[in-house]
């Protein structure tokens, strides 16, 4: 019983076969929720549950007078409780909700109450479908008898003139008409899945013929094609009276489902037009590449090896262009007001204009960042472009088996099947924050402290880009004292890191370089939801700019991974960096990932400024982690960073970047150079990478029971083994860091790792 009381329980929903539940009485009272934001504590909020939706405000005046700060609706959530702790978790898919209740006798009432109203909500859903679809529309209050002077037909098919507001005027409209519900929303449905199938084989014929024109006539046309179709289907199916109805509902469009659903294809549209562009000037790129390759080649047999490093250093020249110094993008813009999240950051359903800033941004100026992803692609030193092996099928996998034993836990200690793994680790993740180092350099360069400042907080940004694509598999779990190495003449550093603990798991790394110095040490925290895994980074991030004796720090993030068990899966970061220059109080930066949702046109959304020791904001930047990030105001905006192109066909090989695709590339130079416990090594990592899942299995399973002896041996002989090449230093806020001994690079010229003994073989 106290192991049950200890774990996380998750509450059955309505069984087959199971109907006519009993309508549950309203329940109401106070309980702690959780904000949204990361590490911001327990909040008093005044719950009401009510026919299955549970709605919370800080206190009973604010439900009274419907000032909600947000609603749940319990029968489409994944409920999970915990007994010893009296918390409650509901997963929703979009929001995670953490609630706690102090007394024991209190937490039983909301248990028990929730698991009715769920079952009453669920089987209200299986009884009435349409009912789960309209949900959002509130229940119209009684109209008002109609005046002796109206007839009947005129008051029924006309809409209420009790209804103020557009909401409700819709809502009204669609709960009295039932025939024109059916007829006219279902025919707009149909119509805007047909013109999605037409417009993704224009967009394979406009991929066909290279011509600009077609997809922006097709677009515009099939708006309109839509728009005539609905009305056409509304005249044939309505009288003149509805007809009015639904001109009238259909100038109300924004309040209404159908309006979501045609600016989420309008943004995929647009999303699809910037896919299409960057492929075609790859196309262009590429044989450019190949010329410049072939006179490389040519030019290193004529003249041996020398030539080959001016060229390099010439290429990481290059890619050091001023970040600052990029052509200042103009567009059409509404004025831009970065406000603060709410107490409560609650996602807002506003328009977002970062969107509009990014669609809108000089498409003949490339980015500079862009630039320099291709113009390293013809000075690659012989690296490779692409992983030896597609990407496995998972669908075949049941998730809902291995994790519904787990909600609540931290799945760093669950096992999981090895086709759900990338062929990289964390110590390698760790690494690929570096992809945009050139910011580092950049910011090396910069005098004013200001727009140093902006370089590094893009920098910042840029760490979290490459995860875009990544949601569909997870990185290696490093084995403790598992290490890995990273040197990059071209960008001109030295990166190495290590797994320094494994309960709880901490990965430490190590970057140097003429311009700057590069360390953190990182716990992670992976937890399941029902439907979201959420990962919890715990630690600091360190950067030295020695030219101005600045150091440089900030937290990290918390990443979401939404659908997990079902649907598209898709990543999302969310909460506040700050990022402070311990060794000056001139400036500070505050970064915002706001959290929005998959369909929301604010995903992936980052604000946030920089200011002086007065709190005077002197930057203010917006953008997107996946796009790039802008400073100043619109319409003068200046672009700090942009991500470079994807790498030909991303998708099929786990979504990495060019940069990803060269981290686990094991060289035959560097077999004898590297430690044997240097993740390059690691079996199962490398036959995955090949495409050989079998052998991938069950070397995942012996490396696992290998670490198990390993770990249970040194509990039972009490020894504490050691990182290698990290110590354990406490900072001036009596917090635990893992920092470099600097042993490592002495160690790899003299005497070399090969000729090191290592008591225990990792694998």
């Amino acid at each position: 019983e106290n192991n049950q009381a200890d774990s996380w329980e998750i509450i059955e929903g309505l069984k087959i076969g199971q109907s006519n539940v009993q309508r549950p009485d309203k329940h109401e009272g106070f309980m702690l929720k959780k904000r949204k934001w990361p590490l911001k504590g327990w909040h008093k909020r005044f719950f009401v549950l009510d026919n299955g939706m549970l709605k919370y405000s800080k206190s009973p005046i604010d439900i009274q007078r419907g000032k909600l700060h947000g609603s749940i609706d319990v029968g489409l959530s994944v409920m999970s409780v915990k007994k010893r702790a009296r918390r409650i978790d509901l997963d929703t898919e979009e929001h995670i909700y953490h609630l706690k209740v102090k007394s024991q006798e209190i937490f039983d009432a909301w248990v028990s109450k929730l698991r009715h109203h769920r079952l009453y909500r669920q089987n209200e859903i299986v009884r009435s479908p349409r009912d789960a679809t309209i949900r959002m529309f509130p229940p119209p209050p009684p109209a008002p008898a109609p005046a002796a002077a109206e007839s009947p037909s005129s008051s029924s098919s006309s809409l209420p003139a009790s209804y103020s507001n557009g909401q409700s005027k819709v809502a009204a409209w669609l709960q009295e008409s039932e025939e024109m519900d059916k007829c006219v929303l279902m025919s707009v449905c149909v119509y805007i899945l047909y013109t999605c199938v037409c417009l993704c084989v224009y967009i394979y014929i406009y991929l066909c013929v290279r011509v600009w024109v077609v997809l922006m006539c097709v677009c515009m046309g099939c708006v309109v094609h839509v728009a005539v179709c609905v009305w056409r289907c509304a005249s044939v199916c309505a009288p003149h009276s509805q007809r009015t109805a639904v001109v009238n509902a259909f100038s109300l469009l924004p309040l209404c489902p159908v309006h979501c659903l045609l600016r989420s294809a309008f943004n995929t549209v647009g999303i699809e037009k910037e896919k299409i562009k960057q492929i075609l000037s790859d196309q262009e790129q590429s044989s450019q590449a190949a010329q410049i390759n072939t006179l490389r080649k040519s030019l290193s047999q004529v003249n041996g090896e020398q030539m080959g490093i001016p060229l390099t250093q010439q290429a990481s020249n290059e890619s050091r262009l001023s970040m600052s110094e990029s052509v200042s993008e103009f567009f059409d813009a509404q004025e831009v007001l970065l406000s603060a999240s709410s107490s409560e950051n609650e996602a807002s359903d506003d328009e977002s204009y970062v969107s509009d800033v990014s669609d809108n941004i000089s498409e003949d100026n490339a980015s500079v960042t862009d630039n320099v992803s291709r113009q390293s692609d013809a000075f690659r030193n012989g690296r490779r472009i692409c992983l030896p092996a597609p990407s496995p099928d998972t669908s075949n996998i049941n998730l809902w088996n291995i994790l519904r034993n787990n909600i609540g836990k931290d799945l760093s200690k669950v096992s999981m099947p090895v086709e759900l793994n990338e062929p990289l680790n964390t110590l390698q993740h760790m690494c690929e924050e570096l992809e945009y180092s050139e910011l580092l350099d950049k910011a090396a360069e910069t005098e004013d402290p200001f727009e140093r400042m902006v370089i590094v907080a893009a920098f910042a940004i840029s760490g979290y880009s490459s995860t875009y694509y990544r949601a569909g598999s997870k990185p290696f779990n490093p084995l403790l004292g598992e290490s890995y190495e990273c040197i990059r003449e071209d960008k001109g550093f030295c990166f190495f890191s290590e797994q320094v603990s494994h309960h709880p798991p901490i990965s430490a790394c190590h970057c140097e370089s003429k311009n700057f110095t590069f360390w953190q040490d990182v716990r992670w925290k992976n937890k399941f939801w029902g439907k979201s895994m959420e990962i919890l980074p715990i630690g600091t991030v360190n950067v030295m700019l020695p030219r101005f004796g600045d150091h440089y720090e900030w937290n990290k993030v918390t990443t979401c991974v939404h659908n997990i068990l079902s649907g598209r899966r898709w990543i999302e970061h969310y909460g506040e960096i700050t990022i402070r220059n311990t060794k000056s109080s001139a400036c500070l930066c505050k970064l915002t990932f706001v959290k929005g949702n998959y369909w929301s046109s604010n995903v992936n959304e980052v604000q946030g400024f920089v200011m002086d020791q007065e709190g005077k904001v002197v930057h203010r930047l917006f953008g997107k982690w996946h796009e790039g990030l802008y400073c100043g105001v619109p319409p003068s905006a200046k672009c700090v960073w942009r991500p470079g192109s994807m790498p030909t066909d991303y998708e099929l090989y786990y979504g990495f970047t060019r940069f990803a695709i060269e981290l686990n590339e094991l060289c035959p130079e560097l077999k004898d150079a590297l430690p044997p416990t240097d993740a390059r090594f690691r079996p199962d990592q490398r036959h995955l990478e090949e495409g050989n899942l079998e052998m991938a299995s069950s070397e995942k399973q012996r490396i696992e029971d290998l670490q198990r002896v390993r770990r249970k041996w040194n509990e039972d002989n009490n020894i504490r083994p050691q990182p290698r090449f990290f110590r354990k230093v406490v900072d001036a806020n009596q917090r635990e860091r893992w920092v470099s001994n600097n042993t490592y690079w002495d160690l790899r010229k003299n005497p070399g790792f090969i000729n090191m003994e290592y008591t225990l073989a990792l694998w």
